[in-house]
């Protein structure tokens, strides 16, 4: 029989609800009687012990918030009674040490990817659409509806049939408003692709490049090489205005400072110096085809597990976020680790209350004062214009079951795992060390996995308890579920369930390496994530605002 509740750490003093749990119920944990003083939704908290006002609430062993009044002895924990707390973080020498996974199952195992010439390999194999400014934007629209479905990368021929038949009824004098949709079984006349072995063409409009200030194309201008760098892209198209803020020298600048041994096709158009808009779209889609028929060429070859880079995010989360998905992908982390492979754990706002621990874990001190320099200058932004980390959680975290930036937070950092912190890096800088690294990134959802995407993560996860459709236009995002319900609820968008890590049908290290074999897949082309299928194609630059 499934447990009912669960203390996380021995040090907590609140008790999470596992299921749906009544007023009045006498609950028994650990020789010890709790009489619910509310009703306790699943996901939800209760205390194990009168609290005062001032008291000090621990989750996952830390400090997550404080009593905002005295609060009886299995009383709801909620927004009103709990305002968040974290305890401060410093430097300070400590001897971490790490017990490895046992990786016995994985050892000698291999992935299909895309071997580059710089020794990095691709989990995909893309073209890449890239505007220097988003006056552009409408052009990559023409080429992106002009290519789509010509070369079978669309995937909104069921949707051009069901209108197809709307418009049919329409011409009929139907009530379109009465008609019964499910009913209507339009098929779906969906091209098969061209080219085999490009996984697709890839678009990344933008709002950035001019107007703003010019710090903001100069940190576009590196975002975008990062793109154009990136081991699962094969080729890159460029369209520019002419006269904007962020100039084709610069970004070509940028690429060449990441990789001075960047030898994939690069074919770049600027408008104001062409005869026409028509014949800058031809040539543009005329010398990508040729570029795809190149990179069509491209096979998937063996490749360890060692040249793998995974990026860990967490969105719509819920209050099992911290209790399955993003412990069990701590432990897919803590393997990939083991392996030699590179992990990226992000959104630098939900790694509040987890500082410490970070710090501790981190091997070299300059990179240790680093992330403490980046975490402190992110809070005083949010604290310049009235807002904090303190204000992070959203209104679904909070009804399910996330009352505070701490509680989220620690929850969150679960995704990095046990390992040691190898490096940390500013937005757009690229991981270069194989281990768990600390990119600095929002929390939003699109700019972090924006970010990770830069910093060279090859593959995402993506924990969610309340479902997002998030992806990204060049690394496959894997969407992992939090819990049963949201997987049979939104089972087009979710790819693993970690349900049974509630239920007690499996435990978190069983889990971690069933993700960890789904990744395996998914990097080899043998299975296609539902982001990935819905062509979710996600893309929004860090301005380096404020951002949580």
């Amino acid at each position: 029989m499934a447990s009912r509740i669960l203390k996380i750490h021995p040090k907590d003093n609140v008790l999470v609800a596992l299921q749906d749990l009544s007023k009045g119920e006498r609950i028994e944990f650990e020789g010890s009687v709790y009489e619910l003083q509310d009703a306790i939704a699943a996901k939800h908290k209760f205390f194990m012990q009168d609290m005062q006002v001032g008291s000090e609430i621990y989750m996952y062993g830390v400090l997550v918030g404080k009593a905002q009044h005295d609060i009886p002895r299995g009383g709801l924990m909620t927004t009103e009674n709990t305002k968040h707390a974290a305890d401060p973080y410093t430097f300070r020498p400590y001897n971490y040490h790490w017990e490895k996974p046992d990786v016995s199952r994985f050892e000698g195992r291999t992935f299909a990817g895309y071997q580059r010439s710089d020794g990095s390999v691709g989990t995909a194999n893309y073209w890449l659409f890239i505007p220097t400014v988003f006056c552009e934007n409408r052009n990559l629209d023409v080429i992106k509806e002009a290519l789509y479905n010509e070369l079978g990368y669309s995937v909104t021929g069921r949707y051009r049939d069901f209108t197809h038949e709307l418009l049919a009824a329409y011409a009929e004098g139907v009530d379109i408003e009465k008609l019964d949709i499910e009913s209507i079984s339009a098929v779906n006349h969906k091209k098969s692709r061209v080219f085999e072995n490009v996984d697709g063409i890839k678009f990344l409009n933008h709002q950035g490049g001019c107007g703003g200030i010019r710090q903001d194309a100069a940190v576009l201008g590196k975002l975008l090489a990062a793109y154009a760098d990136h081991p699962n892209v094969a080729g890159v198209t460029v369209l520019s205005l002419g006269c904007q803020n962020l100039q084709l020298s610069d970004l070509i600048s940028d690429i060449k400072s990441r990789n001075p041994k960047f030898d994939k096709p690069l074919f770049v158009f600027e408008q104001q110096q062409s005869k026409s808009e028509e014949s800058l779209i031809k040539e543009a889609i005329q010398r990508t085809f040729a570029g795809l028929v190149e990179i069509n060429k491209f096979k998937r070859v063996p490749a360890p597990l060692s040249k793998l880079t995974l990026g860990v995010k967490c969105g719509g989360s819920d209050g099992f976020s911290g209790i399955s998905a993003n412990p069990a992908v701590g432990y897919t982390s803590d393997l990939l680790v083991a392996l030699g492979g590179k992990v990226l754990l992000a959104e630098f706002p939900e790694l509040c209350g987890a500082e410490q621990n970070l710090i501790d874990r981190t091997l070299d001190p300059e990179a240790a004062k680093k992330f403490i320099r980046l975490m402190g200058a992110y809070s005083k932004a949010a604290e310049d214009v009235g807002s904090g980390f303190h204000m992070n959680p959203s209104p679904g975290n909070i009804r399910d079951g996330l009352i505070t930036d701490a509680i989220k937070s620690t929850g969150a950092a679960k995704k990095g795992g046990t390992s040691p912190v190898v490096d940390v890096l500013d937005y757009t800088e690229q991981a270069t060390k194989p281990g768990l690294n600390l990119v600095c990134t929002p929390g939003n959802d699109v700019e972090a996995t924006t970010g990770k995407a830069a910093s060279g993560a090859t593959l995402i996860l993506f924990t969610t308890g309340l479902g997002t459709p998030t992806g990204n236009p060049i690394c496959p995002v894997i969407k992992v579920a939090t819990n049963n319900e949201l997987t049979r609820r939104m089972g087009d968008i979710i790819d693993i369930n970690t349900g049974p890590v509630i239920d007690g049908e499996k435990t978190i290290e069983q889990m971690g390496e069933e993700i960890l074999e789904y990744c395996i897949k998914a990097a080899s082309g043998e299975v296609i994530p539902k982001a990935v299928q819905l062509n979710q194609d996600d893309f929004i630059p860090w301005k380096r605002g404020v951002s949580l």
